[in-house]
């Protein structure tokens, strides 16, 4: 296989050190809480994989017929020489936007970036065999911490996709399309999915698949806390729960204690007490209106240029330049 250049901004001792700090924090709080980042070990990322597929799970399919069908303007409004991935997984929607920007005859490098080594050398690796003549350099990291340290030459498209922003409480995601804006040049690109608003029933179904995979997806997360800081977690002892937030428009993801239960996390010096019934919340999925899109992209300092959607109108792509501030 071909090799690829990966830079690594994540050190398996920083990585340890991020994880017994939120593990801390989260799992200390009056209601409990975990970040959805550390689903993707290797076992999460193939778990997310099979979710993408599943019958259930509308939004990777509504947001490939979006670029299936406008990857071709993406290129020409763009004319971007690097295309930049963030929280790239597999890579399988970027080969759409590789295929009409290399078509296009600008592309010159492609920038995926991962906190999940294992897939992004897979992906990068794949890619930079399907594309002779690509640059294709890898970045190990946090898109919250290392957007500073992405590599490629201007004019670059930044491509945020997936609905993977509404995984970001309000705060948080204001704060992250500030930073992307702050490392791309007046007239760069951001390229943005966003999962839409939508009937109750479909989200949640979404986001709790009969076959039982994103409930493994979920219980991935203790097997991460076992694995890397020694933690006895029982899997069986937690029940995957989806539930629809009206109020604020998000699905969450919980894991749901079957009893009451006491867990020792030796490598973050924690002892966790569970009630029966008692939640972690381990991921938000913010759903969004085309006009929120706009106006919090305004904010950011990003002019939208162009809004597609799926033919059902359940996924929206956004293309937006960075303006001065």
């Amino acid at each position: 296989m071909t090799e690829v250049d990966l830079d690594h901004h994540r050190s398996g001792d920083a990585v340890t050190a991020e994880l017994r700090a939120d593990v801390v924090a989260g799992l200390t709080a009056a209601q409990k809480w975990l970040p959805p980042k550390w689903f993707y070990d290797a076992d999460g990322s193939e778990l997310f994989e099979k979710i993408t597929q599943l019958p259930e799970y509308y939004p990777t399919r509504s947001e490939r017929e979006v670029l299936a069908a406008h990857a071709g303007d993406v290129a020409k409004l763009t004319e971007a020489h690097t295309l930049v991935e963030l929280g790239s997984g597999s890579s399988e929607k970027t080969r759409l936007l590789l295929d009409a920007l290399t078509g296009h005859g600008t592309l010159e490098a492609f920038v995926p970036l991962d906190v999940s080594e294992s897939a992004l050398a897979e992906a990068a690796e794949a890619i930079s065999k399907d594309y002779p003549g690509l640059a294709v350099r890898g970045v190990v990291g946090d898109f919250t911490q290392h957007l500073g340290l992405i590599p490629g030459g201007r004019p670059r498209v930044v491509a945020f996709l997936g609905g993977t922003i509404g995984n970001f409480l309000p705060a948080e995601r204001a704060a992250f399309l500030h930073s992307v804006r702050e490392v791309l040049d007046e007239g760069e690109w951001l390229l943005l999915g966003t999962d839409l608003v939508k009937d109750v029933r479909i989200l949640e179904r979404a986001y709790d698949d009969a076959a039982g995979v994103t409930a493994e997806f979920d219980k991935n997360v203790l097997r991460v806390l076992n694995a890397r800081l020694g933690a006895n977690f029982d899997l069986d002892e937690f029940e995957h729960v989806a539930h629809w937030d009206a109020g604020n428009e998000w699905i969450e993801m919980r894991l749901r204690a079957r009893r009451e239960l006491t867990v020792e996390i030796p490598g973050a010096d924690l002892t966790v007490t569970f009630a029966a019934g008692e939640h972690i919340r381990t991921e938000i999925s913010a759903k969004f209106r085309p006009s929120g899109v706009e106006a919090e992209l305004a904010a950011a300092g990003f002019a939208l240029e162009h809004w597609w959607t799926d033919s059902q109108q359940r996924f929206g792509v956004s293309l937006a330049k960075s303006v001065r501030g």
